[in-house]
């Protein structure tokens, strides 16, 4: 869990970044600067990649609960 943690701070971290060169690029340079726009791409796929793994970790945590909430059905069967 640790580690999920510290990878989704760095990525945060790295989106945020990511984010100030954008705004910094498109008020110098304007909104269409082939930098600006590069910025803005890569920008895109760093919340892409965010949300995937995002997803990813709630998809197993749902699957984990599941599971929780089927044995707990199935443990009062084999006690009685």
């Amino acid at each position: 869990m640790y580690e999920y943690s510290n990878c989704q701070s760095e990525m945060i971290e790295e989106i945020k970044v990511k984010r100030e060169l954008m705004i910094n690029s498109a008020t110098t340079l304007g909104f269409t600067s082939e930098e600006t726009i590069k910025y803005s791409q890569e920008l895109d796929e760093l919340i892409n990649e965010y949300h995937r793994i995002i997803g990813q970790a709630s998809r197993q945590n749902e699957e984990v609960k599941i599971a929780f909430k089927q044995m707990l059905m199935v443990w009062p069967k084999v006690l009685v």
